[in-house]
């Protein structure tokens, strides 16, 4: 399991939204420029944030993207299953999973990676957007 780049993009290009002014519209081509992030790749991933309300979409010549929700409101897990859908460590964890090995039932691995998938969301549950708008001065903080 790797955390992909589709992933770390959509979490960016959230993050940077978040920093401009909430009733600002910014373009696409603004936050790849930004982010250093293909432009097509980037529209790919606003396409689903877009989807499952995220971010806004805003058509016309003065077009782009906004957030949807307050930054505070947004956490990691959301962005990331917005981007990849639900996430999971293993195949045999999602229960609509149908096409899994055929030792599931009696699989010694099984409970561990369940209770790692269970961690790995807590921890993408418990931060949000507006938690890593500020990680620069959190990590200073903790420096000091």
């Amino acid at each position: 399991m790797q955390f992909t780049r589709a992933e770390g993009y959509g979490l960016l290009g959230v993050i940077y939204l978040a920093n401009q002014d909430q009733d600002q519209v910014i373009p696409l081509s603004e936050i790849a420029t930004a982010e250093d992030v293909p432009e097509k790749f980037l529209a790919k991933i606003f396409q689903n944030l877009t989807k499952t309300g995220i971010v806004r979409s805003h058509r016309g010549v003065k077009g782009g993207f906004s957030l949807n929700r307050s930054p505070d409101e947004i956490t990691v897990r959301a962005v990331v299953e917005a981007i990849q859908g639900p996430y999971h460590i293993i195949r045999c964890l999602n229960d609509n999973d149908n096409d899994c090995c055929q030792k599931t039932e009696n699989c010694p691995l099984r409970d561990v990676l369940a209770e790692a998938e269970e961690k790995l969301l807590g921890v993408f549950s418990s931060y949000t957007i507006a938690d890593l708008q500020n990680w620069k001065s959190k990590v200073r903080s903790r420096k000091s």
